[in-house]
């Protein structure tokens, strides 16, 4: 199998599988600064923050509500990254929304500059989902997210970060599929801890990166030592089942991606007509829902 005709382009959106799309919706763009985006299935209310996508999906079949408070090292663990112009101001608004929960048990905090010098906060969303805060340091700012006097603090979309039980692994399955390193780093102090809610916590961040280099991209979360990992068992109606909807160049690539990685294929079978959108769904060495299509 040639790796050039496996191609992926970019990160076209994420699914979150949720209850009550409606409601989180409501949810997003009060607290948040999400967006409608354009017209998708009935089953799909299609959000936008910035130049990304989000996708609420109705869980179906309807499955098992997101687990608890699941920890950063477990298989389940998936979080959207949210870049903030203003951590205070963002922090602000969201605090005015009822139905969130915490992650982090000090309110937004610094990281030192090992592990990139940002100011994050992570929560959880109504139904449990995972997020994240990022804002930059004011002399570090990615170009894609310089917008200066942007009118909302909540800018888009960077990541999706999974939690992997193996980096060079996932590093292997991402890489088949087109996608490169862009950065590691090794987070790890009392800073990480307060963000994570896990004590002394020492985490192995991996960016993937697609050709263009826009976000949002994906991240790999390991977490080393000895944490109680079970496999994940999510199926595709839980609320828990986030997809990544990565675009391949073509059919022809999407085809091959298909053939590569038949050992891997979710049947179709038991799988909502949104949740398939047409494209190829896998699973990922660690149980996360990739989902590939030709646009």
């Amino acid at each position: 199998m040639s790796a050039a005709r496996l191609q992926a382009l970019r990160l076209a959106r994420i699914a979150l599988a949720a209850a009550d799309p409606d409601g989180l919706a409501a949810f997003y763009r009060a607290a948040l600064g999400f967006t409608d985006a354009e017209a998708a299935p009935g089953d799909v209310v299609p959000l936008r923050l910035g130049e990304q996508r989000l996708d609420l999906a109705t869980a179906a079949p309807a499955g098992r509500p997101y687990p608890g408070d699941v920890p950063g090292f477990s298989p389940l663990f998936q979080h959207c990254a949210i870049i903030v112009a203003d951590m205070a101001a963002a922090h602000a608004r969201l605090s005015a929304h009822p139905g969130w929960r915490p992650i982090s048990t000090d309110g937004p905090v610094r990281l030192p500059a090992a592990s990139g010098g940002v100011t994050a906060f992570k929560f959880r969303d109504p139904e449990g989902h995972p997020l994240e805060f990022l804002a930059f340091p004011p002399d570090a700012i990615p170009q894609a997210w310089r917008r200066p006097g942007a009118a909302d603090p909540c800018l888009g979309l960077d990541h999706s970060a999974i939690s992997v039980a193996d980096t060079a692994r996932s590093v292997a399955f991402y890489e088949s599929l087109g996608l490169s390193v862009v950065s590691r780093s090794l987070n790890t102090g009392p800073e990480q801890a307060r963000l994570d809610a896990v004590p002394s916590p020492t985490v192995e961040v991996t960016g993937l990166g697609f050709p263009d280099g826009r976000p949002p991209h994906v991240e790999l979360l390991c977490y080393r030592g000895e944490h109680p990992r079970t496999v994940s068992d999510l199926a595709i109606g839980d609320v828990a089942a986030t997809r990544l909807v990565i675009a391949m160049a073509d059919a022809e690539g999407l085809a091959a991606a298909r053939a590569a990685h038949a050992d891997r294929l979710v049947p179709a079978e038991p799988v909502s007509r949104s949740a398939m959108g047409g494209g190829t769904l896998l699973r990922d060495p660690d149980g996360h829902f990739v989902m590939l299509t030709s646009r």
